[in-house]
């Protein structure tokens, strides 16, 4: 039998319980941090610091493989998952002008402030500059989402803090190699760096990293037509960032741009190359995986502060002058965004074909929103150890990130509310909602009422359905009232928790077979999730009064028209409704005649009913503080 040496045993079980203790303080500090509302991240890091200076916690070190192969690629992949490819693309033009232009402008900018306090080369100046340039991706798009700033806005940070990554560590390759070539050049009397070799460099990695995420894309969507498996395909998708990161690294191109290039293709394609079990599988894992790795990161190097100080201490530079040159860094960070931002924007918005121009207070805000992360941190990390200076220029970074998280964190959300830079409206996203899933039921009902083999009763019973689901997310637009929809889900959630406590009963008792058990649960557990999904969706959109839905508002002729001046041809309420007896949900207005109807969500359906009698095309919402319409005869919202 093979013996294990006690040395590493014990090994094997300090690093279990070193993971342990990790994920531990990462799950117990972000709930205890939650109702202060301060960022997690900065909460860690804090905890991080504290325990540094503590006897007896043992010394971390992060080498920069472990960062760079270890925890940039997953984190990137994760937020590359979750941004819309075709938002991307529409926005293509201010992404680039932000993830290129601005990462460099702030690069150069931080490099002659750095070399001007420091005795350092412009190079390592300008190392330190696309350290600190880029926002991180997961810290930008949490509070732009929390607060609710315009899908715009929102869209323009995801995209700019996913490709910006890859201009700066790009850049920061090439500024170490460029401090490299400096010095040996120095000696033979040639201190010049070629432009060109700078310049291909930069194109190999740009073009070598799309080539390759673009292959890992082909190749994991022929292996995913072939997996039917949940927990395989997962498993594959754990895989994907560094089957992309990797080779890429191999060839001197650009792991970032492979990862997030894979990322991105992978995700648009996702609705046809996995099954929604793989999805939602994927969504949860990743979601997992990026709370441990993101909070982990900040808590690590809060645990090398001591080191870190320690090392800036024992430098030339000393403590005090590190500290106001991060200040003078992290100010130049904060002043350099708004500079480029605010020109930038107004030029490339003309070239824009989505219809939405920005305002002023949306570039303000915008321009705010550039938190620092964990890629500023783990590239600060990755700096040779015979960089000149490197304690001094890693604290600096420590302190732009820490800097920017605070002071534009914290204070993004008074902003937008001071300068009412709001995100949509969720009122008019259900009306939109309403509108393409009408659009998508009626085409599924057309497929199958044109098979000649399908059962009557079925296709019947599918409409019913059908119409429903429509009719739920039309009843989400309602006042106070208890909806029919509120109504089965209240109850039905009430029937689920007496059939759990009746399966818990039957399992206890040991007469069944476990597994069976287990699926009937996985299947109740499911179901009771998507009603309580409803529920609060429902609840957040009643809890906001609707705006005129611009977006839609020329969707066809009919509500192209002037509207004419109605009003309605009773207060009452539906007048079919009142004669027989029956209640409703809500109530609409035609607005040719002023004739009040109710809802397909009512019993009745008067307001259907009297479009069918007259012919009159549109009708309006008769509800307080709403003021959208409905086309009968183009099933369009406006």
């Amino acid at each position: 039998m093979t013996q294990v040496a006690p040395a590493t045993e014990n090994a094997g079980v300090n690093l279990a319980m070193t993971l342990v203790a990790i994920a531990a303080t990462v799950i117990l500090v972000a709930r205890l941090n939650e109702p202060t509302g301060l960022p997690a991240p900065l909460a860690l890091l804090g905890v991080g610091v504290i325990a540094s200076f503590v006897p007896g916690i043992p010394a971390v070190e992060m080498s920069p493989d472990v960062v760079l192969f270890g925890l940039l690629p997953p984190l990137l992949y994760a937020a590359a998952l979750g941004t819309s490819l075709i938002d991307v693309r529409r926005f293509l033009m201010p992404i680039l002008s932000l993830s290129v232009g601005l990462v460099l402008f702030t690069a150069a900018g931080v490099g002659l402030l750095v070399s001007t306090l420091l005795p350092v080369s412009f190079a390592v100046a300008f190392a330190l500059g696309a350290i600190v340039a880029p926002p991180d991706a997961v810290a930008a798009t949490a509070v732009a989402r929390r607060i609710g700033l315009p899908r715009r806005t929102t869209t323009i940070l995801e995209g700019e803090s996913l490709l910006n990554d890859a201009t700066a560590l790009v850049s920061l390759r090439t500024a170490i190699a460029a401090a490299g070539l400096a010095g040996a050049h120095a000696a033979s009397g040639h201190a010049e760096v070629s432009f060109v070799s700078v310049a291909e460099d930069f194109g190999r990695a740009v073009i070598g990293g799309v080539g390759v995420g673009w292959l890992v894309f082909l190749l994991v969507g022929i292996v995913r037509r072939h997996l039917t498996e949940t927990a395989a395909d997962t498993a594959l998708s754990f895989a994907v960032p560094f089957l992309a990161y990797v080779p890429a690294e191999k060839i001197h191109a650009s792991g970032v741009l492979a990862v997030v290039t894979a990322g991105l293709l992978l995700a648009h394609k996702s609705p046809v190359l996995q099954s929604a079990s793989s999805r939602l599988s994927e969504r949860v894992n990743w979601a997992s995986i990026t709370f441990l790795l993101e909070n982990a990161v900040f808590l690590l190097i809060g645990l090398q502060m001591k080191r870190i100080i320690q090392d800036v201490q024992a430098g030339d530079a000393g403590l005090t002058r590190s500290l106001l040159v991060g200040l003078a860094v992290l100010m130049a960070c904060l002043v350099l965004r708004p500079l480029w931002m605010f020109p930038l924007t107004w030029i490339t918005a003309r070239r824009e074909n989505s219809g939405e121009r920005p305002t002023t207070a949306m570039i303000a805000v915008g321009s705010w929103a550039g938190m620092r992360g964990v890629v500023t941190l783990a590239a600060a990390l990755t700096l040779p150890a015979a960089t000149p200076m490197r304690p001094v220029l890693v604290l600096v970074a420590l302190i732009v990130t820490v800097g920017t998280l605070v002071i534009q964190g914290l204070s993004l959300p008074a902003l937008a509310r001071a300068l009412d830079v709001r995100g949509p409206d969720p009122r008019e996203d259900a009306l939109i909602e309403a509108t393409v899933v009408g659009a998508a039921t009626g085409a599924g009902l057309r497929a199958i009422e044109a098979d000649p083999e399908a059962d009557p009763r079925t296709v019947e019973l599918i409409r019913e359905q059908s119409t429903a689901r429509v009719n739920r997310i039309w009843e989400q637009l309602g006042g106070d009232g208890v909806t029919p929809s509120e109504h089965y889900r209240r109850t039905r959630l009430r029937m689920i928790a007496a059939e759990r406590r009746e399966l818990l009963g039957i399992r206890d008792k040991d007469d069944i077979d476990q597994h069976v058990l287990r699926q009937v649960l996985d299947s109740m557990d499911a179901e009771e999730a998507a009603l309580s999904y409803g529920a609060r969706k429902a609840a957040r959109v009643r809890e906001t009064p609707l705006r005129p839905p611009d977006a839609v508002a020329a969707a066809c002729d009919h509500l192209a028209a002037p509207v004419a001046c109605v009003v309605p041809d009773t207060p009452e309420g539906c007048p079919a409704c009142l004669e027989e007896g029956q209640s409703w949900v809500h109530l609409r207005m035609c607005t040719e005649c002023g004739h009040v109807g109710c809802c397909d969500s009512s019993p009745g359906r008067h307001a259907t009913a009297h479009f069918h009698a007259s012919g009159h095309p549109v009708m309006r919402s008769l509800e307080p503080g709403e003021a959208w319409r409905w086309c009968f005869v183009d099933d369009a919202l406006g």
